[in-house]
């Protein structure tokens, strides 16, 4: 039995209305009916896996396929450990059953299908599990919610069941039904979570980004002037300060005196405008914070004429 595609699917719902409506007389339109009913509850494999049954027309035969599908259809199990546990196991049955499953999102379905594993230390029972397994998996919850555990007379398989058995059929499909709704719910919540966290994340470090820039810009304006616009950025650095805007006022004061270059003249960088701020200025008055300024700039200070100075701690800038 080769897996059937979603594009062969609606070719064999379509089909098997035609072979119902040529196998029975119109005295069985109430079965015919409700057999349509069944069938048309079916997944597509489930749907061919129930028609390939019914057609072998032979009850031992039926039973050795199944016995075939225990020992060669069935996945077997990455980690058993993790699947064979109280959480998976499948109350009602003959045989010790286990069923687990994933739940990821499809493109093609726009929705959460759903992939089951499972285990049985019974044979016969195993081979029910592994019809199910490879008939469930790869739909949507709404698909295997909608299967009717009524197939298993379609395909005749339940000739070879004790009532026992039947019962442990019937849980087991229950219990798949069950998480199938299970993993969807907790798949669904899984990726919104991550979306949401990548969402802040994204968020949070574009953020980041854009303060650092502005710091950055911050502190390294210096490459938008002069010599002495450049010396006095690079030795402001050694406050390590949290914020430095330098603002050359030079062409303010042309014509004054001290404003010359080279002894006469205009464009020398002779008045300066800082703003800093520094927790190296904790506990200083505005005298010291001046005079720390200034011993910081021992090297450009004889080399201007002004210095208008502003220096703050962090703490006082954020009041």
């Amino acid at each position: 039995m080769a897996p059937t595609t979603p594009s062969s699917a609606r070719r064999l719902h379509s089909t098997l209305g035609s072979q119902l409506r040529l196998s029975n007389s119109p005295q069985d339109s109430t079965t015919t009916t409700t057999t349509n009913a069944i069938m048309q509850s079916l997944t597509p494999e489930l749907l061919k896996m129930t028609l390939a049954f019914r057609d072998i027309g032979d009850d031992k035969l039926r039973y050795k396929q199944l016995l075939y599908m225990a020992t060669h259809q069935l996945p077997r199990l990455e980690n058993p450990e993790q699947v064979m546990i109280a959480a998976n196991k499948v109350p009602g049955c003959l045989s010790t059953v286990y069923i687990d499953g994933t739940a990821t999102y499809s493109n093609e379905t726009q929705d959460y299908v759903v992939d089951f594993v499972g285990e049985s230390d019974g044979l016969l029972t195993k081979g029910l599990v592994a019809l199910l397994v490879r008939g469930l998996s790869g739909c949507t919850r709404e698909e295997i919610a909608r299967v009717s555990p009524e197939f298993i007379k379609e395909a005749r398989i339940s000739q070879s069941l004790t009532p026992g058995r039947n019962n442990g059929f019937l849980n087991m499909l229950h219990s798949m039904k069950q998480k199938a709704q299970q993993l969807v719910e907790e798949a669904a919540a899984a990726d919104a979570a991550a979306a949401k966290e990548s969402s802040s994340s994204n968020h949070h470090d574009s953020t980041i980004d854009a303060e650092q820039e502005e710091q950055q810009e911050d502190k390294s304006s210096s490459s938008f002037g002069g010599p002495i616009y450049n010396s006095i950025m690079t030795s402001l650095q050694q406050l390590q300060p949290t914020f430095v805007k330098l603002v050359d006022t030079s062409h303010q004061h042309a014509g004054h005196a001290g404003v010359t270059k080279n002894g006469g003249g205009v464009g020398r960088e002779s008045h300066f405008e800082v703003t800093i701020v520094a927790n190296a200025f904790e506990g200083l008055n505005l005298v010291k914070r001046h005079q720390l300024v200034y011993m910081i700039l021992g090297k450009e200070m004889p080399q201007i004429h002004a210095l208008n100075i502003k220096a703050n701690t962090p703490n006082e800038v954020e009041k």
